[in-house]
């Protein structure tokens, strides 16, 4: 047995978020030259069951074995179950946890490879109305180019984890990865907490409330932003009544 590429397949699963769920299994039928096998693994996540099934298959002669792709089953009744399948090339590829994410219908940034190898950086998120021949869900991509800065898209908005760089790269490592990320907002002296996901696709974020249903995006106001406001609609009101009503109302306040 290669036991360098059988340590190459265990740091691979262990990146990938499976840690060491089957690496004993795995080195058996590497040890028994097995060409082909699949192995199961399972995690919860957010008290939903997801089930992996890990696809590896032996190149020429069986000294090398590669971990080609993983089939993803979510759990949310035998009614509306949801299957997709996530490849992987050179031991990179979404993780477990981004896997479950994407499924959520969040979108996930990665680091990918084009077709000459060189790599670029893309938003991924599954396109719930367009299925590839294998039943799979075709994965829609948003590179550089596309425009999107999450970063620039939640700055200003009053959050307070955006207020330290530990925070900032806390919360911005956490939307990448697909998450829905619960944040702090001060209202009227008081903190309200909210949940916000990476929206890649209109160039902004989906907010949530604490029962993750989801709210308007104008909540994420700041509290000094909101008051202006109000404060320029009240002069402009005032502004466009007439001398004798705007007199009259200054008698009845007092």
């Amino acid at each position: 047995m290669n036991t360098q590429n059988l340590e190459f397949l265990k740091k691979s699963l262990l990146n990938l978020g499976f840690g060491e769920q089957v690496n004993e299994q795995l080195e058996k039928n590497m040890d028994n030259k097995i060409p082909e096998f699949s192995l199961p693994a399972r995690h919860e996540f957010n008290q939903q069951k997801v089930d992996y099934t890990l696809h590896f298959k032996a190149g020429e002669n069986l000294e090398m074995y590669f971990f080609n792709k993983f089939d993803t089953t979510l759990h949310k009744g035998k009614e509306k179950e949801q299957h997709q399948t996530f490849y992987i090339t050179k031991g990179n590829g979404v993780t477990a946890k981004e896997a479950f994410n994407l499924m959520e219908g969040r979108a996930v940034h990665k680091q990918l490879f084009n077709k000459d190898g060189e790599k670029y950086q893309a938003w991924l998120q599954l396109d719930n109305g367009n299925l590839a021949q294998n039943g799979n869900k075709e994965i829609k991509r948003f590179n550089e180019n596309y425009g999107y800065d999450l970063e620039e898209v939640i700055s200003g908005k009053g959050i307070k984890e955006m207020g330290t760089a530990e925070g900032q790269d806390s919360l911005m490592r956490s939307l990448k990865k697909g998450n829905a990320q619960q944040i702090t907002v001060e209202r009227n002296g008081e903190e309200k907490k909210y949940f916000i996901a990476a929206s890649p696709q209109f160039k902004t974020v989906d907010l949530y409330n604490h029962q993750m249903k989801k709210i308007k995006r104008e909540e994420l106001l700041q509290p000094e932003q909101q008051q202006n406001k109000k404060q320029k609609q009240t002069q402009q009101q005032k502004e466009e009544l007439p001398g004798k009503k705007q007199s009259r109302k200054s008698k009845l306040i007092v």
